[in-house]
């Protein structure tokens, strides 16, 4: 990777091997073309969900098993427009970082892109379940009855949700503040988007009436994304407390403490990785293809969670081992 791209990285820390030697490049290469356009990062991100959330229509169709050539079809545009959608999320920080147009309402509609995307998504396949079944019923033992479809969709619906909120949302949420986490550990409250939800209630507290809805609306959510986040990192928030009440800003903490934190933290990248859409968005392509992407709802509430679970204990467990020893 020359230069010029990686300046317009977060931290090579953070990056998955695909990200690094492909998504990032090619986002790069996107920003010049949106810098010369003058477009804005956040302009870009709104471009993202409207496609990713286009996907569903094609989403929602059976593949071959179902649907022959024209279903295969459909859920490989589904599949395109979706890589799309990632390839413009990934786009729009490059380009902040790149034109120096940060912003905090930009952060906000990054950290909720990929809901936009996946609440559709997960409709249409609880749809798609609906008019498409057999596998499933066949695999059970299930009658195909219109009653036995309809308690069925039921509980599919019920997988979806549950698996939208507590495992796609949750995992997600989780995973880009791990990210963040190492971003303070190696370049401080600076070079990193670290955000907590008294200093977002302070900002949704001081706007004024000319302040628009739709910006307040942002605002609230992203203060109750902040809450979930420390509420999921007890032990991370009481080491932050004692290296602020230790050393005073984080530029002060000594490069040893520095240091000692990012070599337990970067062994956990690689895991936290898996947590975001490379990894996460094979396995709904995959399910999709083949036809069951009810499946994918079952991944998310049980392989994805236990995943999530590992990073989770094994962060909260270093974060507690240096926050004793300081």
């Amino acid at each position: 990777m020359n230069e010029k791209i990686y300046q317009t990285l977060k931290s090579a820390d953070t990056e998955d091997w695909l990200d690094y030697h492909v998504i990032r490049p090619l986002c790069y290469y996107l920003c010049l073309f949106f810098a010369r356009l003058g477009t804005h990062p956040n302009t870009v991100t709104i471009w993202s969900m409207v496609i990713g959330a286009a996907s569903c229509f094609f989403f929602a169709q059976g593949c071959f098993y179902y649907e022959g050539a024209m279903g295969l079809a459909c859920n490989l545009i589904a599949i395109f427009l979706l890589m799309v959608a990632d390839l413009l999320d990934c786009t729009d920080g490059q380009l902040a970082r790149m034109t120096g147009k940060k912003s905090r309402l930009g952060r906000i509609l990054d950290g909720v892109a990929g809901f936009v995307w996946f609440t559709p998504i997960y409709t249409a396949l609880v749809w798609r379940f609906y008019q498409h079944h057999d596998l499933e019923f066949q695999f059970l033992g299930i009658n195909d009855t219109p009653q036995n479809v309809l308690i069925a969709t039921a509980v599919v619906f019920v997988l979806a949700i549950v698996s939208g909120i507590h495992g796609l949302a949750g995992q997600q949420r989780l995973a880009d503040y791990y990210i963040q986490a190492h971003l303070f550990f190696i370049k401080g409250e600076k070079g990193s988007e670290l955000d907590n939800s008294r200093q977002q209630q302070a900002i949704y507290d001081k706007m004024g009436p000319e302040t628009s809805a739709v910006e307040r609306i942002f605002q609230k959510s992203y203060i109750d994304y902040t809450r979930k986040q420390e509420r999921k990192t007890p032990q991370f928030q009481r080491l932050i407390g004692v290296l602020h009440e230790k050393y005073g800003t984080s530029e002060n903490i000594p490069a040893e403490v520095r240091e000692r934190l990012r070599s337990h933290s970067l062994p956990l990248m690689k895991w936290n990785g898996l947590l975001t859409f490379n990894f996460r968005s094979a396995g709904l392509f995959l399910f999709c293809l083949l036809d069951v992407p009810v499946l994918n709802f079952v991944w998310e509430l049980f392989g994805m969670a236990i995943l999530a679970m590992y990073v989770n204990q094994r962060h909260e467990s270093f974060c507690k081992k240096i926050a004793d020893s300081l």
